[in-house]
C-alpha cells in the first residue's frame, strides 16, 4: 500500500515539473511542449515569408520528370516599385484577347533578387515569434540565477506560462488580455508590449530590466498596378437647396471674440498677460427668449474633455472668476438675445516655462435658451467684490444665492458645447520685467485634472487665500 501511496506522488510530481507554466483558457494556445511548439510556428512563419518568393526548388509546371536537366523557378524580388513612360503604360492597359508581354517588362518583372549571404548567429537571450493571430517570446534561463526568476518575469501583464530546461516561454493569443498596445500607420499594424524582469526579493541576484518587443505586421501587399485605368461616367444629379431642418433641432449658437466697445474681431488673436479679454455668446435664430451661459472654461487644446481646465463660469450661470478680479463679468447689452463678458488673460503655471514665449488656449462654453425672468438654473450673475454678493444681470439677485452652494435644474438641459478660437498669451519680455525673473501667472492648479470645478464659495475663497502660500 505504501509502495502504492508512493507511485501516485510520483506521478504528480512529473505532470506538474513537465507543465510548471501552464497557461489559462483564451490566454494561450494548448500547448503540449512548447520549444516544439516553437519550432512549428518558427517553420510556418517561415513559409508565410517564403512564399512572396517564387519557391527555388520546385519545378515549372510542364517540366521535365525523366531526370534529364530541368528548369528551376528564378528568384524575384517580393516586389518592386517602378516608373514608366506613356508608351510603356499602354502595354499594360487591359484589351481584348491576349498577347506576348514586351521583352523590356520580362526583363523587369523577372528581374533576381539579390541574396545576402547568410552568418551562424550566437544564441538569442530573448527572442519573438510573431504569427497572424499569435505572438510568443521565449527568454534563456541561463541569464538568470535564481530558479523562480519566472515568478517576476511578464511580458505586458501576463506572466510566463509555460518553460523548458532552458527557455521561459510567452506563448499568447494576440486577443489576450496582455495590456498589448497597438498601433496602425497607412502600411504596418504594430502590436506589442514590454517584457519587464522586477525581482521583489530582499536582495538582488540580477538587475531588473525592461525590453520593449514589438510585432510589425504589413497591412498592404504591393503589386503590378499600372495596368487599369478606368473611366467615370455618369449623367448630372441635381439636389434641392431647400432646407428641411426639424423645427426641433438644436438651436445654433456662436461664440467669437470682441473688443472693448463691442465688435467683432477677426483674425489670429494675441493677448498680453493680464490684458482684458471679451466674448460675446450669440443666438443665430431670434426665438424669442434670453441667451445664458450654464457655464465656461478654458483649455490649452481644442478638445473640451481634456485636462487641465479652468472654470470661468459655472452652477448655471454663476461668474465664479469673478470672485478673483473685478475684470471678470457679464456685459449688459441692448438683446437678451446676445450675451457678453470679459476675462483676464492667464496662463497654466503648470505649462509655463523660461523657454516658452506664447501659450494657446480655448474658451469652451455650454448655452441655453431659456425665459426672459431668470431663475435658479438660468440665470447670469456677477460677484461683486466690495460687497461679497451676487447680482443679477438684468432680474432678481434672490436667484443668484445659490451660487454660495450648488444650483439645482428643475430638468434636464440640451447640451449645446461651443468653443471658440484660439488665442495666444505672450510671454515675450514686453512689460519691461527682467526675463531672469520668476513669473507666477494668474491661476493656480490644484492636483486635480479641474482648477475649479465647483461653485462652491468656501472653497473659492480657499483658493484665494491659500494661492500665496504655495
Amino acid at each position: 500500500m505504501a509502495l502504492r501511496y508512493a507511485a501516485f506522488l510520483l506521478l504528480l510530481f512529473c505532470t506538474a515539473y513537465s507543465h510548471p507554466f501552464r497557461g489559462t483558457a483564451g490566454h494561450s494556445p494548448f500547448v503540449q511542449d512548447p520549444e516544439e511548439e516553437w519550432e512549428r510556428m518558427t517553420t510556418a512563419v517561415g513559409n508565410e515569408v517564403d512564399d512572396t518568393l517564387s519557391p527555388q526548388n520546385k519545378l515549372f509546371m510542364g517540366a521535365s520528370t525523366d531526370g534529364s536537366s530541368t528548369s528551376q523557378a528564378k528568384l524575384v524580388p517580393k516586389y518592386l516599385v517602378a516608373s514608366f513612360s506613356e508608351d510603356k503604360v499602354k502595354d499594360f492597359k487591359p484589351g481584348m484577347g491576349a498577347g506576348p508581354l514586351p521583352n523590356w517588362a520580362s526583363k523587369m518583372l523577372l528581374k533576381t533578387a539579390t541574396t545576402s549571404p547568410t552568418v551562424a548567429a550566437s544564441p538569442q537571450l530573448v527572442e519573438i515569434l510573431c504569427h497572424v493571430d499569435r505572438l510568443y517570446i521565449r527568454v534563456r534561463k541561463e541569464i538568470f540565477k535564481t530558479n523562480n526568476a519566472h515568478k517576476y518575469l511578464k511580458f505586458g501583464t501576463c506572466p510566463v506560462n509555460h518553460g523548458t530546461t532552458e527557455h521561459y516561454y510567452f506563448l499568447y493569443l494576440l486577443t489576450a488580455d496582455c495590456g498589448f498596445e497597438k498601433e496602425s500607420t497607412a502600411d504596418y499594424r504594430y502590436v506589442g508590449s514590454v517584457l519587464t524582469y522586477n525581482p521583489t526579493t530582499p536582495v538582488l541576484r540580477e538587475m531588473p530590466f525592461e525590453i520593449p518587443m514589438q510585432c510589425k505586421y504589413p497591412r498592404l501587399f504591393h503589386s503590378y498596378k499600372v495596368g487599369f485605368h478606368p473611366k467615370l461616367q455618369g449623367g448630372e444629379i441635381f439636389k434641392s437647396l431647400e432646407s428641411h431642418k426639424s423645427p426641433h433641432s438644436k438651436t445654433m449658437f456662436t461664440l467669437t471674440f470682441q473688443n472693448a466697445l463691442g465688435f467683432d474681431v477677426t483674425g489670429a488673436q494675441s493677448y498680453n498677460l493680464g490684458e482684458t479679454m471679451y466674448f460675446q455668446a450669440k443666438q443665430l435664430s431670434n426665438s424669442g427668449n434670453r441667451i445664458y451661459i450654464n457655464k465656461c472654461f478654458m483649455t490649452a487644446s481644442r478638445n473640451p474633455t481634456s485636462s487641465p481646465k479652468y472654470m470661468v463660469i459655472d452652477n448655471y450661470g454663476c461668474m465664479v472668476d469673478g470672485m478673483m478680479t473685478d475684470q471678470s463679468v457679464f456685459i449688459s447689452g441692448t438683446s437678451k438675445l446676445v450675451l457678453r463678458f470679459s476675462v483676464v488673460a492667464a496662463i497654466f503655471k503648470n505649462m509655463a516655462s523660461a523657454s516658452s514665449s506664447s501659450q494657446q488656449l480655448y474658451m469652451h462654453c455650454d448655452l441655453s435658451m431659456g425665459p426672459l425672468v431668470p431663475t435658479e438654473s438660468s440665470k447670469t450673475c456677477n460677484y461683486d467684490l466690495a460687497t461679497k454678493t451676487w447680482k443679477e444681470l438684468y432680474g432678481s439677485d434672490s436667484v443668484c444665492t445659490c451660487c454660495d452652494s450648488t444650483c439645482h435644474s428643475i430638468k434636464s438641459k440640451a447640451k449645446n458645447m461651443i468653443s471658440s478660437k484660439s488665442w495666444t498669451i505672450d510671454l515675450s519680455n514686453k512689460d519691461g520685467h527682467d526675463k531672469d525673473d520668476k513669473f507666477y501667472p494668474r491661476m493656480k492648479l490644484s492636483d486635480a485634472d479641474v482648477l475649479v470645478d465647483n461653485s462652491n464659495k468656501a472653497e473659492h475663497t480657499d483658493f484665494l487665500q491659500n494661492w500665496g502660500k504655495d
